[in-house]
């Protein structure tokens, strides 16, 4: 039977800048703000690099204090609704480390930086990478206040995954994020896969 290939592959690959960007690979970052300055940094770059939405995330290994994997949204980039920044990290994470649970080894923990808190579909995968803390920048209202669609969240999200031993803290540098979601705005970035585009524009054209 001969060979078909019915439908294309899929690769996943960060925009070359960010390769570029990262300078010295084995950098510490001590503190959870430098960690969190990195993915804000980033996520201003993809804006600005033209390479996707204003989000960027980062896997830690909290033990090293070192970056295990980036993440950028690349939602446009790839033409994928799922590419989200937490996905893309999450993703690399589990590939550099050759394994799908983070947290399968107990002598490591793993952080995840997320520069806006997640949307709904973020918040479904951290439970199952196995990260023991996720630490957000902007809020979920400051990037529903630019328009995009965040999804259905309990209103005790926090307190579900700190029942799963998984720490969260939240506003750590909240105004430097939320300055990209609005640097996005301002320059005309795309906001995509929200059913609720023209209600918001309407909302506000006046």
């Amino acid at each position: 039977m001969e060979d078909s290939n019915l439908f294309p592959r899929f690769v996943l690959q960060l925009p070359p800048w960010i390769e570029q960007y990262m300078e010295d690979p084995h950098r510490t970052y001590e503190t959870t703000e430098a960690r969190m300055a990195l993915a804000i940094r980033l996520s201003r770059l993809n804006v600005d690099e033209g390479t996707g939405g204003p989000f960027a995330a980062a896997v830690f290994d909290l033990s090293a204090k070192k970056l295990v994997a980036p993440g950028v949204n690349l939602v446009l980039h790839h033409n994928c609704s799922i590419l989200h920044a937490e996905i893309v990290a999450i993703m690399l994470a589990q590939k550099v480390l050759g394994r799908h649970d983070l947290g399968a080894d107990e002598s490591r923990s793993f952080e995840l930086v997320a520069t806006t808190e997640p949307c709904a579909m973020c918040l479904g995968a951290v439970p199952w990478s196995g990260v023991t803390r996720l630490v957000c920048g902007a809020r979920d209202e400051d990037a529903r206040s630019i328009g995009f669609e965040e999804g259905s969240k309990t209103k005790n999200w926090v307190e579900s995954l700190e029942e799963r031993n998984i720490t969260v803290v939240r506003d750590i540098q909240r105004q430097e994020a939320r300055a990209v979601l609005r640097h996005y705005m301002e320059t005309g970035g795309i906001i995509y896969n929200s059913r609720s585009q023209d209600l918001f524009r309407k909302r506000f054209s006046g």
